[in-house]
């Protein structure tokens, strides 16, 4: 299976914030075994929305300067309220710190009953793969066209005139 847990952007501010949403299908296929009499989102893919969220903002902030982010560590998650299917998810990530190739962020997400459902502390790391060689400089270029696209696709760029 592939996640994207990010459905849409709705708004952001460089080098500071983003609002994003998630909304959650009774169809999405992991909640057939999370659980089958009580479907909730796992927590761990509450924690990958604020992570994925988090990218979005540091892509944004550097100009999509890093081809592969990666989660490098968390320093606290905690858990409140179940996500059911049917409900939407609004996450909102900040950016605490950042250098040439980490940022920490601080995330948090919540159902649009306003009941929050993760509160988290991480960091990201950020590389290119151009320095393996030429096969990485083109893997680089076509992460990067795709990131580009799905960013246009998210923050509602096809609607644009």
């Amino acid at each position: 299976m592939r996640f994207h847990l990010i459905d849409r952007i709705d708004g952001w501010e460089p080098g500071k914030s983003l609002r994003a949403s998630k909304f959650l299908a009774l169809g999405e296929e992991y909640l057939a075994d999370h659980f089958p009499k009580f479907p909730v989102m796992p927590g761990v893919l509450m924690l990958q929305a604020c992570v994925e969220a988090a990218a979005w903002l540091w892509r944004v902030t550097t100009d999509f300067r890093h081809p592969v982010i990666v989660l490098r560590d968390v320093k606290s998650v905690k858990y409140g309220a179940f996500m059911q299917p049917g409900r939407r998810m609004d996450i909102t990530v900040e950016l605490t710190r950042e250098d040439e190739t980490t940022a920490a962020f601080m995330g948090k997400g919540a159902t649009d009953a306003g009941e929050q459902t993760v509160a988290t502390q991480f960091s990201l790391y950020g590389y290119a793969l151009a320095e393996r060689g030429p096969a990485g400089a083109a893997a680089d270029s076509k992460l990067l066209e795709h990131w580009k696209a799905r960013w246009v696709l998210l923050t509602g760029g096809l609607n644009a005139k």
